[in-house]
């Protein structure tokens, strides 16, 4: 299981801005993190929306992180880009989702996939930013 292609993109840009410290273009972004401009603005639209990530117009415009890197954690990216995190459409906000069999009520795997879910999602929330930008880097 892989998180999306989005939301990894997504959290390599947020740590770009975080890494930096300052205002980025989004042709820099792109390139450093070697996604294309198109998918980066993309990502970068919804992480604004979301309010991670501020983006200014103009001559001296850009992006740069909304709040501090110790404020924004990597289920705040994931979230942003493609909602909560659920190990299977079965669980839903709560819980209760959509049922593959068309059942009502919590059967054994979706209380299962709610845990599971649910401690996942309580792993992503316990990382932040700069937490990420002060762990060595790999070799």
């Amino acid at each position: 299981m892989h998180i999306t292609q989005e939301s990894d993109y997504a959290v390599r840009i947020v740590y770009c801005l975080a890494k930096c410290g300052t205002r980025r273009d989004a042709r820099g972004i792109s390139e450093e993190m070697c996604v294309t401009l198109r998918f980066s603005l993309k990502i970068l639209g919804k992480l604004v929306s979301s309010g991670i990530v501020e983006s200014y117009k103009g001559n001296r415009g850009g992006y740069e992180l909304a709040r501090p890197a110790s404020e924004i954690t990597l289920k705040d990216v994931i979230d942003a880009v493609e909602g909560p995190y659920r190990l299977s459409r079965c669980v839903g906000e709560g819980g209760a989702g959509e049922c593959n069999r068309g059942a009502s009520g919590c059967c054994t795997f979706q209380k299962v996939f709610h845990d599971i879910s649910k401690s996942i999602n309580e792993q992503l929330a316990a990382v932040n930013f700069q937490m990420l930008l002060e762990e060595p880097a790999a070799k």
